[in-house]
């Protein structure tokens, strides 16, 4: 019987249904497709580069930027920065004002007396009491805005409300984002007027626009699975909404509230600055009225002190929201862990 196996000749076709030749030949065009699309997309990066710059340069010039100015008038920006120093904390409470107790021995002095720190509460009085009224119009703006931004991103949603009837929603959203919280506050004088109050509904008006958007943005992210799911069970619209759809973004929409209640917080410092209270208010009085630079500077440390305090239990407040923190965990055994000081540092290997 003959052999009927036979050696593969270079011409011979190869399982994959082609000649080493033709193998060869089209891993060169795939190469050279490959280059070609590269050289173009370096050549757009660079163009866009120019463009950016040329745009750049033109509004630089619009707005009157000259370095050589700013370099000439450096040293005495340097020199400025000494006025700052040393930080005057005498207002830290009432207790430092009256005594005057200055720099930081009056943080020291306070700390060891809790009794004035309540008493600057009370009287909303010194660094202590107006950092506190400060945080409070973040906070409450943000739990105000809250309803109405849900909302208004909830029926923003064209999973919700079909176009063009959730451009109305989206509509005025985006005429409150338009409107700076600062001119807010301008328009809230007649029935607030310039104070505490007036911020308040400034930041709560912000965080409709703000908020409500960021809600709208999630909702059109999520699974049609769940909200199918529950249709089919004959769920009336609000049951789909509710059930099939905020179900599915409520971790993300607390952790975007959280969020927002960090900016609102940095836009009730701003607010004050334009006379609207708080610790802002404190600032520019320091700076623009009485020129005490160095009060000045321990109210920006304690700004500083504010946000950074605000963001770091804002992002582990987050940190915990996120699912592979409780997987496994009952809701009690997630509460006792709020006290595991590890934990909130993020200093825990994980197991």
């Amino acid at each position: 019987m003959s052999d009927d196996t036979s050696s593969d000749s270079p011409g011979d076709v190869v399982e994959d249904g082609g000649t080493p030749e033709d193998r060869t030949r089209t891993l060169d065009e795939t190469l050279a497709r490959i280059e070609r699309n590269q050289r173009i997309r370096r050549f757009a990066l660079g163009v866009g580069l120019v463009v950016l710059g040329g745009i750049t340069a033109a509004g630089l010039i619009f707005i009157g930027f000259n370095l050589a100015d700013l370099t000439r008038t450096f040293p005495g920006f340097l020199e400025s920065l000494l006025d700052f120093m040393p930080p005057d904390f005498v207002d830290f409470t009432t207790y430092t004002s009256e005594n005057d107790i200055r720099g930081p021995q009056a943080v020291y002095e306070s700390l060891i007396r809790p009794g004035t720190l309540v008493e600057s509460l009370a009287e909303q009085d010194g660094l202590v009491g107006l950092s506190v009224i400060t945080i409070a119009i973040g906070f409450c703006g943000t739990v105000l805005g809250f309803p109405l931004a849900l909302t208004f991103g909830v029926l923003g949603s064209e999973r919700v409300v079909p176009f063009p009837f959730n451009f109305i929603f989206r509509g005025t959203m985006s005429t409150i984002r338009a409107i700076p919280a600062l001119v807010w506050v301008l328009i809230y004088i007649p029935l607030a007027g310039l104070g505490p109050v007036g911020a308040l509904l400034a930041v709560a008006t912000d965080t409709v626009g703000n908020l409500g958007r960021l809600f709208t943005d999630e909702l059109e992210e999520i699974d049609d699975g769940p909200i199918e799911a529950i249709g089919s069970t004959g769920a009336s619209d609000s049951q789909r909404v509710a059930f099939g759809m905020l179900s599915q973004v409520f971790t993300s929409f607390i952790a975007w509230t959280l969020y927002i209640f960090e900016i609102n917080v940095r836009v009730a410092v701003s607010l004050g600055v334009v006379g609207a209270g708080g610790i802002g208010m404190y600032i520019q009085q320091r700076f623009f009225g009485f020129l005490e630079f160095g009060k000045g500077m321990a109210a920006i440390i304690m700004v500083i002190a504010i946000v950074l305090s605000v963001e770091m239990i804002s992002s582990r407040l987050r940190a915990r929201l996120r699912p592979s923190e409780h997987e496994s965990k009952s809701f009690l055994d997630a509460l006792g862990e709020l006290s595991d000081s590890d934990k909130w540092l993020g200093s825990r290997s994980k197991e």
